[in-house]
């Protein structure tokens, strides 16, 4: 029964048509399939996990945790799709998060402490960490696409040295801070709505706009598929590379900044940990390929969902934090497995020789 109904939904769903993007033809069905099976299990973990309540105007709630939480690894998701896509990899945001959130605290606390210059305000303050960011992203985009050096290597210097510096930045310290406009970045309210969902939803409308509503998205999938053939037809693939890493770069400072808002301090040596291996993560359970070319930014969301959805049903089960992680790979590689056409294949001329 099992073998009918998983062909017939996706028949259904491949019906549906986004633009030119049709769920039959891709990863897409298996990933919201996945995503579906897992709200389905905390559900039943959980009775009250679909119930959303106003508390002292938030809203308050599992899925509205899972949104919340999920924001900065989403922001990160949209820069890491875009670098996958050209075939490279960057490893460097969770220690560019951490660089950019010790900046931020550090120069609000000058503001805090009297400092009158117009760089110590909070609205300079968030746009110099932004800045900081797609300097960093600058300097990834340079080593790759100006001194060929292979994307994981490239980006590995800035990972290792990056804590470094964040903790030179604060001096070894935490540095905590208490002005509302840096924090409420991390955990300001709108209409009930915490304020990180808002920056995700309009970052990823702002870069969706620039991939799929001018010839940049394409020219990203060509380098991605073919860097040379791509430069003899014109394209500028190195300029194309920097771009992208230099939006990486962008999307975790503002990632960086969601987290130190929320806390109101600057951890240099916790902000952002293994943040990058999340990101990565949650790229190729959206679908999009390690070695480059087409790509899905909403895919990729749908991949952060899956992550925060389980990591929040192997909280609310209760279940001993030793076998989190080990439960959370075992899931992911079943999501990865179902995905494969040559998995799915093996499986459908085992459960034929058997019946």
């Amino acid at each position: 029964m099992l073998e009918q109904l998983i062909p017939n939904l996706k028949n259904q769903i491949g019906k549906l048509k986004i633009g030119n993007f049709t769920w039959q033809n891709s990863r897409a069905f298996w990933t919201v399939l996945a995503l579906f099976i897992i709200i389905v299990a905390n559900r039943l973990i959980s009775p009250n996990f679909f119930s959303i309540q106003m508390v002292e105007g938030r809203l308050i709630g599992s899925l509205i945790n899972i949104l919340d939480g999920a924001a900065p690894i989403m922001l990160l998701s949209i820069g890491m799709t875009l670098v996958i896509a050209t075939k490279g990899v960057d490893l460097s945001v969770g220690a560019v998060m951490a660089i950019c959130a010790a900046v931020a605290v550090m120069l609000i606390n000058q503001y805090e402490s009297g400092a009158t210059d117009f760089y110590y305000t909070p609205p300079f303050v968030i746009l110099i960490a932004l800045g900081t960011g797609a300097l960093c992203g600058l300097w990834n985009g340079i080593l790759v696409a100006f001194f060929d050096i292979q994307p994981i290597v490239a980006t590995m210097i800035l990972m290792t040295s990056g804590r470094g510096i964040a903790q030179m930045i604060t001096n070894g310290q935490s540095p905590t801070f208490t002005d509302d406009t840096l924090a409420f970045i991390g955990r300001g309210v709108i209409f009930g709505v915490p304020f990180p969902i808002y920056l995700y939803l309009a970052v990823f409308l702002l870069v969706y706009l620039l991939v799929r509503r001018t010839a940049i998205g394409l020219m990203i999938e060509s380098v991605g598929i073919n860097a040379r053939a791509s430069y003899y037809a014109g394209i500028n693939a190195s300029l194309i590379k920097v771009l992208v890493y230099v939006l990486s770069g962008v999307c975790a400072a503002l990632a960086g900044l969601i987290i130190a808002g929320e806390v109101k301090s600057a951890d240099p040596h916790k902000n952002g940990e293994w943040a990058e291996l999340d990101a990565i993560l949650a790229v190729v359970i959206g679908g999009t390929s390690l070695s480059g070319g087409r790509f899905s930014l909403g895919l990729s969301a749908l991949g952060v969902l899956i992550v925060q959805s389980l990591l929040t049903g192997l909280y609310i089960s209760k279940l001993h934090p030793t076998a989190n992680l080990v439960v959370k790979a075992i899931v992911v590689l079943v999501v990865l497995l179902f995905q494969s056409d040559e998995f799915r294949r093996r499986i459908r001329q085992l459960v034929r020789r058997r019946a």
